[in-house]
């Protein structure tokens, strides 16, 4: 009979929600573990298998912690703003915050099903006025901050208006100014200079705007929406923007401090893009300049053309008539592109001649056509590029498309294909004004950087490909941005005292006609009068990102109305031990969170400059069929028809034995079955043939107490090291080996239970209390091993002829030399590998091997 999952998970589930078996004591004086997951975004489709193996893994880890005397910390809370609630309100006329609450209701229920060990009083959505107040008092901390170059951190920006109110502008703004001017300046003159240092300001920058969405969005959103239909295109749009690139020499530093997949790290370093190099302008026959930078200089003489971005301002200033038709049509065409197909996916180059020509700083006479193409972006960078096609592939791939001339200057190149190494030295490289002919990269290029500097044409400069984070998106379901604006542009951030600036209600969820969001017709609300001043509110709202930068921070302290989290308890709590989620969040979500998380550091709110101390990232989940899980496929599994038919320890179980947990791996309906098998035989391990419960008081024999030790042992280590499958097989070696036994010892089947806990927790539970326990078991002591017992008495030793196995036996750790000899010339089938050949040597390694070396 299959042991009765349904009626023991329905008794446990509600046992520890009645006693709140899993709350945490956030005072406690005990040593604290911080195991978080990456918090779902709440979609009415539910969960699917894939989700719940990282929550799994968090489980285990923090059932076990627990037992081994910890604090821990295990929330759960939902990112729950997002642009598609708001479609599903646009298209069915049911506000969000309705549908977000059903999903998250769903999710709640799914998650609980599955016996997970989460502390619900500390639930949190961003949604919630009470959290998103905090958000937004973040958000003005920000926007209160600049970032000094000269302390390498966050200050208020009050410290630097009172510099420039007592010292004038000090080398720290160009065009200067003394203290007299900055006075005498209007509110108008000196928000613009001062926004030019805020952490958070406006701009105009090229976004992806979606006309039918009636918003801006994410890169990484983009091709999701044209999946479904809809045309994005790229155009310049005012909005806020954070100065997450202030921050980007600690933010590529402090990767040193935390332990994270070498994966992660290497795409946040990429991300960054740290480079040294120069910047430089080349002179268009206009008398305008184009400014490039370049991390070879050492390449300046094999310039052959010039590269514009589209979106380029000198793009209308240079193009020729003759040639206007065709840049404005290939401009159109790039704005309908992602920086995505731009760039990654841009195998085959396009351009347009813009019909002019510039000069090449170290060579007067030269004339190299300006071109644009959509391979060159305008935020990264200059928006422009010098191309040397014999030494750049994207370069080389673009000349030859265009017949481009190709000029090699790095000796082993040709113009038959691209080479680019630093090892080699300059060749073709010599005019009047300046010669590095035969000289090595570093010495080229600090002779070139040297020469552009000296004649102020030039400047070395360290860069970053990391951008700006665009901070604004214009709908309605997200957190309202508090600041209004006085009649003559100029922002006026709310006080903090009239936070929470909540949502109001509305019935249509469009966007304005304006481009705004619908919060543009919202009549009343959109004006403010109150501490700070008069003006009209921002109508933008927060990325889905906000929510999610700071919420490991709520989850110490969720009921704080006064501030986002109490400083004693964050100083006790963080950094997070353990943080776990998908690896498609290995750049943003990080990044965004550790920018946010220094700035509040800088600024004292917090105690730690890193939030995430280990990362680890779950692997995917796929269909039976080995493709990707999606409604399209047919070969979504939801949870809950595999709980309803083995359980939720078998669940369990399987997830975390499919194989390591970073690895990608398919779903198999078989495996589960068979993981049901083996908590059936962990079931009939403890009762009789007729259903009775039975323990015994017998004495262990010592292969019992041998291979209880080891699996302690194993399990212990195993779950340190996250090897949760090779965990489990060693449990089910336990069972293996306990079920022929005839007695049933309790003092082996006692700890035992407490060491399969962590993985299958209900059935563990209903047999804790069978063998007499009243409490739940979850803050029991993890048991100990005794060492004397993982030490073997046999050994097992190989045999080989001419060194290739042919043999093994096993044999008493005390076995000499000439016993074990002899029992390796009675081995099993070593006869016939012997045949009638003399033994030339025989050789004989202590505890490990012999070995029979033939004549000839």
């Amino acid at each position: 009979m299959d042991y009765p999952f349904g009626e023991i998970e329905q008794k446990w589930q509600a046992y520890w929600e009645k006693n709140n078996s899993f709350k945490t004591d956030i005072r406690s004086k005990k040593p604290k573990y911080y195991c978080l997951d990456m918090f779902p975004y709440p979609s009415g489709a539910g969960l699917h298998v894939g989700h719940p193996e990282g929550y799994t893994a968090t489980d285990i880890i923090s059932r076990f912690k627990r037992m081994k005397g910890y604090e821990v910390l295990h929330p759960m809370g939902w990112d729950a703003f997002g642009l598609p609630a708001e479609r599903y309100a646009m298209t069915h006329g049911i506000h969000p915050k309705t549908t977000t609450i059903e999903n998250i209701n769903n999710f709640r229920r799914q998650i609980k099903s599955l016996g997970l060990s989460y502390d619900w009083s500390r639930e949190i959505s961003t949604t919630d006025e009470i959290y998103y107040k905090h958000t937004q008092t973040i958000f003005l901390k920000i926007f209160h901050s600049y970032f000094d170059e000269r302390t390498n951190k966050a200050e208020q920006i009050s410290k630097l208006e009172e510099e420039f109110s007592n010292e004038g502008s000090n080398g720290l703004y160009e065009p200067s100014f003394t203290k007299e001017e900055w006075n005498a300046k209007s509110r108008k003159d000196k928000e613009e200079i001062l926004s030019s240092f805020r952490l958070v300001y406006m701009a105009n920058v090229p976004v992806n705007w979606c006309e039918a969405l009636g918003t801006v969005l994410a890169n990484e959103e983009v091709e999701e929406w044209k999946e479904k239909g809809y045309t994005v295109e790229r155009r310049p749009m005012r909005q806020y923007m954070m100065r997450i690139t202030a921050y980007a020499d600690r933010l590529l530093n402090d990767l040193n401090q935390v332990v994270w997949p070498s994966s992660t790290l290497e795409m946040q370093k990429n991300w960054i893009g740290k480079s040294e190099g120069l910047e430089l302008s080349f002179l268009t026959e206009k008398d305008s300049k184009i400014k490039v930078y370049t991390t070879r200089p050492d390449t300046i003489f094999g310039v052959s053309y010039i590269v514009l971005a589209p979106e380029h301002p000198l793009v209308v200033e240079l193009t020729t008539n003759e040639n206007q038709k065709l840049v404005q049509e290939y401009c159109k065409l790039a704005s309908e592109k992602s920086d995505r197909d731009r760039t990654e996916l841009n195998k085959e180059k396009s351009g347009v001649f813009t019909g002019s020509y510039a000069k090449n700083p170290l060579d007067p006479s030269s004339r190299i056509p300006i071109w644009i193409s959509d391979y060159v972006l305008y935020h990264y960078g200059t928006g422009a590029i010098m191309a040397v096609p014999a030494h750049d592939e994207r370069d080389f791939a673009f000349a030859k498309k265009y017949s481009l001339p190709i000029l090699p200057v790095i000796a082993g190149g040709s113009v038959e294909e691209c080479f680019d190494s630093k090892e080699s030295h300059c060749i073709n490289s010599k005019s009047e004004i300046l010669s590095i002919n035969d000289l090595k990269y570093q010495d080229a290029f600090v002779k070139v950087s040297s020469w552009f500097e000296e004649n102020k044409l030039g400047k070395r400069k360290i860069q970053f490909k990391l951008r700006d984070w665009l901070f604004a998106r214009q709908r309605y379901w997200g957190e309202p941005i508090p600041i209004a604006y006085s009649e003559d542009g100029v922002p006026i951030p709310l006080d903090p005292s009239e936070l929470p600036l909540v949502l109001p209600d509305v019935k249509d969820f469009k966007p304005d006609s304006s481009g705004e969001s619908a919060l543009a017709k919202t009549g009343d609300w959109l004006n403010y009068e109150g501490k700070s001043g008069k003006g009209r509110r921002e109508t933008n709202t927060m990325p889905q990102w906000a929510g999610s930068c700071w919420y490991y921070l709520r989850f110490i302290d969720p009921l704080n109305p006064w501030a986002a989290c109490n400083p004693e308890l964050e100083k006790k709590w963080m950094p997070v031990d353990l943080y776990v989620g998908g690896a498609e969040h290995a750049v943003l979500h990080l990044l965004y969170s550790r920018f946010w998380h220094k700035i509040l550091f800088d600024l004292g709110v917090v105690s730690t400059p890193e939030p995430f101390k280990r990362l680890v990232h779950q692997g995917i989940i796929l269909g039976e069929d080995k493709r990707k899980m999606s409604k399209s496929f047919g070969n979504v599994v939801n949870p809950d028809d595999v709980v309803k038919e083995y359980g939720a320890d078998s669940f369990r179980l399987f997830e975390m034995f499919m194989g390591p947990l970073e690895m990608t791996k398919p779903w198999s309906t078989k495996g589960v079955e068979g993981v049901f098998r083996f908590l059936n035989r962990v079931w009939r391990l403890y009762h009789k043939d007729d259903g009775t419960f039975f323990v015994d008081q017998t004495e262990p024999d010592k292969d019992q107490y041998k291979i209880l030790n080891k699996t302690i042992k194993k399990i212990e280590e195993d779950i340190e090291n996250l090897s949760f499958n090779t965990a489990i097989s060693q449990l089910m070696i336990f069972v293996n080996e306990m079920m022929p036994k005839p007695n049933r010892p309790w003092k082996i089947l006692k700890p035992f239970i407490l060491t399969l806990a962590p993985f299958a927790p209900h059935i563990a539970e209903e047999i804790w209390q069978k063998i007499g326990y009243k409490t739940s078991l979850s803050h029991e002591k993890y048991p100990y091993y005794n060492i004397d017992y993982l030490h073997e008495d046999t050994v097992t030793i190989i045999v080989q002829v001419n060194g290739k196995l042919r043999s093994k036996f096993e044999a008493s750790k005390e076995i000499t030399e000439q016993e074990a000899i002899e029992k390796a010339l009675n081995a099993e089938k070593i006869s016939e590998f012997l045949g009638n050949k003399k033994i030339k040597k025989q050789i004989y390694i202590k505890e490990k091997l012999v070995n029979f070396v033939m004549e000839e």
